[in-house]
């Protein structure tokens, strides 16, 4: 479950209350908990390392502010010029971000080869959009008029990102996570075309510059239906697809070339038990028998879901798919 460590789980909660956010995020025993609890309370079959994904911006240089409750992070000196981005630096993550591979290897440690460890990142263009922007957006209006206005400019951000991401995800493999995915939550705000020049072009660097070692990659575009071809001729080793595509039509498009991983809509575990289970078995049964699928949420996992219905769709998951083999 994207976000499987979260504001849903109670014992999370108990944390939040002694631990602001960041706090939260620099500290790795507290890290080690909560990226664990999920394995521990819901019994999911992968561990993923909490974080954020602006922990990069902010080690380029950014200040970065989390409000409690009141609209989420922000930069409040968002980038909008040359001299801005020329300020920003590719940062040595064992330097800058050293607080997440510690979290990182605690976690491993901890885990003792229960399940495995999945690292993650924002992607070039989503961790942009919100450089430029300041904060979450409506219209982002800021980084369109910086890609349409300042096209070079634009690239030589994304360019800079690209090797920050690529580094920071190197450094977390080193450090003992097993895979890493990398989310591109605003790649659906652009047109097809730009989509490819400004997003797609950009995660395509961060995968040749990873240091893989048999690891494998998840690319996670939310809202790109559109490229999902283009997507898959990254070769990646796994697309994370959002709920609004038929999993069936995209094994049929590109599942010989990649895995597929996704894509339950997270507002079904408001629903009851049964229905729960329904949707999961109509998803396994769109795919069809034969591996090459991660059974996932097709976003985040929202805050306010019951436990239950967590444990229920997990226990779906891990019984049901027997069947699919």
């Amino acid at each position: 479950m994207m976000r499987q460590a979260g504001r849903y789980l109670p014992e999370y909660r108990a944390i939040r209350a002694k631990t602001d956010f960041l706090t939260l995020c620099r500290t790795p025993e507290l890290v080690s908990e909560v990226s664990i609890q999920p394995v521990e309370l819901i019994g999911v079959d992968a561990c993923i390392v909490f974080s954020d994904i602006l922990v990069v911006p902010e080690a380029m240089g950014m200040e970065l502010i989390v409000d409690e409750g009141k609209g989420g992070p922000r930069f409040p000196q968002p980038v909008r010029s040359r001299d801005d981005i020329d300020r920003l630096a590719v940062p040595d993550p064992h330097d800058r971000l050293k607080y997440v591979l510690d979290a990182v290897a605690l976690t491993k440690k901890n885990l003792n080869g229960r399940v495995p460890l999945i690292g993650f990142a924002g992607s070039p263009w989503t961790l942009a959009t919100y450089m430029v922007e300041g904060r979450g957006s409506k219209n982002f209006r800021y980084v369109k008029e910086l890609i349409y206005s300042n096209p070079k400019d634009a690239h030589r951000l994304l360019e800079k990102l690209a090797r920050s991401v690529a580094e920071y995800l190197n450094a977390k493999l080193e450090a003992g996570a097993q895979a890493v995915q990398i989310f591109d939550t605003w790649g659906g705000i652009l047109p097809p075309d730009e989509f490819r020049e400004f997003s797609l072009h950009y995660i395509e660097h961060v995968l040749s510059l990873l240091k893989k070692n048999g690891a494998p990659v998840i690319v996670f575009c939310k809202d790109s239906n559109h490229s999902l071809e283009a997507i898959a001729d990254l070769a990646p080793d796994v697309i994370g697809l959002d709920w609004t595509i038929d999993i069936g039509k995209a094994r049929m498009l590109v599942g010989s070339q990649v895995s597929l991983q996704g894509n339950l809509d997270p507002t079904m575990l408001y629903a009851p038990p049964e229905t729960i289970r329904s949707g999961v078995i109509r998803i396994l049964e769109k795919y069809g028998k034969g591996s090459g699928h991660i059974f996932n949420l097709g976003h985040g996992i929202l805050p306010d879901v019951p436990v239950e219905h967590a444990k229920e769709f997990v226990r779906a998951v891990q019984e049901e798919s027997r069947r699919f083999h």
